[in-house]
């Protein structure tokens, strides 16, 4: 049975500002199924911001038990993920979800993966989905060659990039900033 995916999601933590961005593409199989899809969430009152890439349904199971986490642990961003991250590596039905997520607080941006990773990501840019490494390379480089821009540019930029290169990856963006 061909799943309906969802791809790039960009993070970007500079200049004491955060940005999470993702692209609008769905695909089932080889085609599109969806070109605005949803896929960064806005969390604890505006506190937290909550991207996904994967699929769809599975995603959304997956941001659902990120906000119960939330609620459970006083809205610590960082207890939230790594307790989601170990059920969803140890819980039989979380197990079988094929989805990744990054989080951001004002102060953190953290990839959360199905096999129990909860990963700090290197230069304070996260990426993840079929697009991540375009997204990445692109504002790992504004972030050194281009200083004065904003976090909300260096994400917009990096998704566009994306988009022009990777076929899963489509121009209608969403960008939340904290």
């Amino acid at each position: 049975m061909t799943k309906i995916r969802s791809t790039t999601v960009l993070g970007v933590f500079h200049n004491g500002q955060i940005a999470l961005g993702a692209d609008g593409q769905a695909t089932l199989g080889n085609t599109v199924a969806k070109s605005n899809v949803k896929k960064v969430r806005i969390l604890a009152g505006g506190k937290i911001l909550a991207g996904f890439a994967g699929s769809t349904a599975d995603a959304f199971t997956l941001i659902e038990k990120f906000e119960e986490k939330l609620n459970s642990y006083g809205g610590n961003m960082k207890r939230s993920a790594i307790e989601l991250a170990k059920d969803w590596r140890t819980d039989r039905y979380l197990r079988k979800l094929e989805a990744m997520m990054i989080v951001a607080n004002a102060d953190e941006l953290l990839i959360i993966s199905g096999t129990g990773d909860v990963i700090e990501p290197d230069n304070q840019i996260a990426a993840i989905g079929s697009g991540s490494m375009y997204a990445q390379s692109a504002a790992l480089a504004m972030k050194k060659h281009a200083p004065h821009m904003t976090a909300e540019e260096i994400v917009r930029e990096g998704l566009n990039i994306a988009a022009d290169i990777c076929i899963y990856t489509n121009h209608n963006l969403m960008i939340e900033t904290l």
